[in-house]
């Protein structure tokens, strides 16, 4: 009997010692699914990584973020539709405009010059993040902050007409994205456009049917078109930029709490992307004078004229984005 009874103690604190670890180990209270558009090595994916195990720490794994990169839930257009439906958590996508065209804002040319306005223009509680926010919960979106990748600039296989002065033709055909405030702000700077889909940039150059390519930070300009590329004129006109977002659905469900948990980690990597992205234009930019090409860098003073000249063009937006929303967007941002 004493045997039967040792034998019974030991079976019962074996099964305590499972259950006690399966307690540690059991599911989160909250999971949250996490799309994202870049590939698992780039720098935005980090992002999310980061942001994932940082809402996990702090919330004691009561809240489990699971990442899916590389377009695995769909592309941006189709994740931002299922942010409204509910159907997925969060999101750092590019900014659809598919909707509504006003929040495709952060695309127009001219408005800021370099990182030393950038990090004021898109910090919580400014203008861009407060309309960013207002015209996505109109949506059922909640939106939580930007990720920069870089400053566009033009990557070209001849030398740029003096590239500071927009009463210049530029000499070159310039390829620019299919979207009007890339073409008006090219135009404005004297760069004669045409427009051809991002996978075809390298034969494009390489051939001869652009002579320039215009909508690319250094990093991608780097990696995509090192090989073809002569001259790089680093003219800060335009930020490469995403947005986070996260469906109302999901937001309201989440207590105050954990509302400031997911903001907070989030503004700490949307602060981080200017930093780094900073560092990746002056590296990127290294690299291109390592190969070769012949890298043209300027001042944010130096830089204002074709800033202003590309403003000029912002009246010309008002069709898409309506003039109401054109004259608040000049009054914020509008170059001084």
């Amino acid at each position: 009997m004493r045997k039967l009874t040792i034998v019974g103690m030991m079976c019962s604190l074996f099964a305590f010692v499972v259950m006690a670890s399966g307690s540690a180990e059991a599911a989160p209270e909250i999971s949250l699914r996490f799309a994202g558009q870049f590939p698992p090595e780039h720098t935005a994916t980090g992002y999310m990584n980061e942001i994932a195990g940082a809402i996990s720490e702090r919330s004691g794994g009561r809240i489990e973020v699971k990442v899916y990169p590389a377009n695995q839930l769909g592309d941006y257009t189709l994740v931002h539709q299922e942010l409204i439906k509910g159907t997925i958590d969060m999101a750092l996508i590019s900014t659809p405009g598919d909707i509504d065209p006003r929040m495709n804002f952060v695309y127009i040319n001219g408005y800021c010059a370099g990182y030393n306005q950038l990090g004021d223009i898109f910090k919580p509680g400014n203008w861009a993040f407060r309309k960013m926010d207002e015209l996505n919960q109109a949506l059922g979106v909640k939106f939580l902050g930007f990720n920069v990748e870089g400053f566009i600039g033009i990557a070209s296989t001849k030398p740029v007409t003096e590239p500071l002065n927009p009463k210049v033709d530029k000499g070159v055909l310039c390829r620019v994205p299919n979207m009007a405030p890339y073409k008006l702000g090219a135009e404005a700077m004297g760069y004669r456009t045409v427009t051809i889909p991002y996978s075809d940039l390298y034969t494009a150059l390489q051939t001869g049917v652009a002579d320039a390519v215009d909508g690319l930070p250094p990093a991608a300009a780097y990696t995509i078109l090192k090989d073809v590329t002569k001259y790089w004129y680093q003219l800060n006109y335009s930020i490469e930029n995403e947005s986070y977002m996260m469906s109302m659905q999901t937001w309201n469900k989440l207590s105050a709490d954990d509302q400031k948990i997911v903001a907070d980690a989030v503004a700490e990597a949307a602060a981080k992307s200017i930093t780094i992205a900073k560092k990746d234009d002056e590296s990127y930019m290294q690299l291109m004078r390592d190969q070769g090409i012949e890298t043209h860098t300027y001042t944010e003073e130096e830089l204002l004229p074709i800033q202003q000249a590309v403003a000029a063009t912002w009246e010309s937006l008002a069709d898409i984005m309506t003039k109401p929303f054109m004259d608040e967007f000049v009054g914020a941002l509008a170059p001084k």
